[in-house]
């Protein structure tokens, strides 16, 4: 028997397969397109093609009342809840940031029992990181070294659109500087 997790995020699509023993089989991600019940089904028939057409299937995320085969659905937070207790400890903050909004989840005893979340403008989300990213001309798994480089260089996250102001303005800039640092060279 085989467990299978599948989150249908507002711009991503994870999927999980566990064993009875609680080893991971298999993870993969597709992109959440503008259709769920099409990434569903395009779910399903890769889950069939790998044999694992007769798992147990949980739902979550923005998407998951479209996983029709799914025997359970749930909210994000309770998985995070859930599967941060099953990996770590039963006490931990999970931090969710998803392309349209970000979480924290305070868990104890291994069940979500707090969480907070921003999802009134993209600032802070996943899209907000994909847009900077962009800016920068950096793949979206660059930024964090990209930032840990240059921790004095501070931008807004209140604004997605004032963040990528300051990006292009600071960009610029530097720009100068380093022309401006390649004339007094000999």
């Amino acid at each position: 028997m085989h467990f299978i997790g599948i989150d249908i995020g507002s711009t991503s699509s994870k999927v999980a397969v566990m064993n009875e023993h609680g080893k991971f089989c298999e993870l993969f991600l597709l992109p959440s397109g503008f259709s769920a019940v099409r990434v569903t089904r395009q779910i399903k028939q890769i889950l069939e093609q790998k044999g694992y057409g007769d798992g147990f299937v949980t739902a979550t995320g923005y998407g998951r009342v479209s996983v029709d085969y799914a025997q359970l659905s749930m909210s994000e937070i309770l998985c995070h809840g859930l599967g941060a207790h099953f990996l770590f400890e039963p006490d931990c903050t999970v931090i969710d940031v998803g392309g349209q909004d970000t979480k924290a989840i305070k868990t104890e005893n291994g069940k979500p029992t707090d969480f907070i979340m921003n999802d009134k403008c993209s600032a802070g989300t996943g899209k907000f990181l994909e847009i900077s990213a962009g800016r920068l001309g950096l793949e979206l798994s660059e930024i964090y070294k990209t930032a840990r480089k240059n921790p004095a260089i501070k931008i807004s996250s209140t604004c997605t659109v004032f963040a990528e102001s300051e990006i292009v303005s600071l960009s610029a800039n530097e720009g100068r500087s380093s022309r401006k640092y390649r004339r007094t060279l000999p």
